[in-house]
């Protein structure tokens, strides 16, 4: 599947979790230490800043009330992720040079993925994740343990049953208890 698919995928399952909460859900603790299930969809807000910032385009202002907050998230990457022009344009951040479309796949999948859970443990909704995602994520981030640890991005590892299956997995290794 191609970034835009994975994404779209990915970001319909985040949707439907923001859509779901219910009256008063928005107030209720989140697993991120400290966290409200507004501040997911909150942290999310960082994307439009460096990926239309990395191609030198506007940020569009961003709403503070959770649903529209997403909603504008959502349709900022959705509208890069249709541009194939700009998806190939090199960019240069933190996370170092690479074209926007592999800045999205690196960055944003991976967090719209794991905020999913976040958001349906903290309002009563279904926690299944992508089971192949889960497991590419993993995967991908295992051989980096020691500079995910030190970014202070993650928490420690939290140790689950041998053969746990790819989500538990995944949200162990980001700190997360299943």
């Amino acid at each position: 599947m191609s970034t835009a698919e994975r994404y779209d995928h990915l970001a319909n399952a985040f949707t439907a979790r923001v859509r779901g909460v219910q009256e008063g859900g928005w107030d209720a603790p989140a697993p991120c230490e400290g966290w409200l299930a507004r501040d997911v969809v909150a942290h999310l807000a960082w994307m439009p800043g460096l990926y239309l910032g990395a191609v030198g385009r506007p940020v569009p202002e961003l709403p503070t009330e959770p649903v529209a907050l997403w909603e504008t998230v959502d349709r900022a990457v959705r509208e890069l992720l249709a541009d194939q022009t700009l998806l190939a344009q090199d960019t240069t951040t933190m996370a170092g040079q690479m074209t926007l479309e592999a800045l999205i796949g690196m960055t944003g999948l991976m967090d719209v993925l794991v905020h999913t859970w976040d958001l349906a443990r903290a309002t009563g909704q279904d926690e299944t994740l992508d089971a192949a995602e889960c497991a590419a994520f993993l995967e991908g981030m295992e051989p980096m343990d020691g500079m995910i640890r030190s970014s202070g991005q993650f928490g420690p590892r939290v140790p689950v049953a041998e053969g746990a299956d790819p989500q538990t997995k995944l949200l162990a290794f980001t700190g997360r208890t299943p």
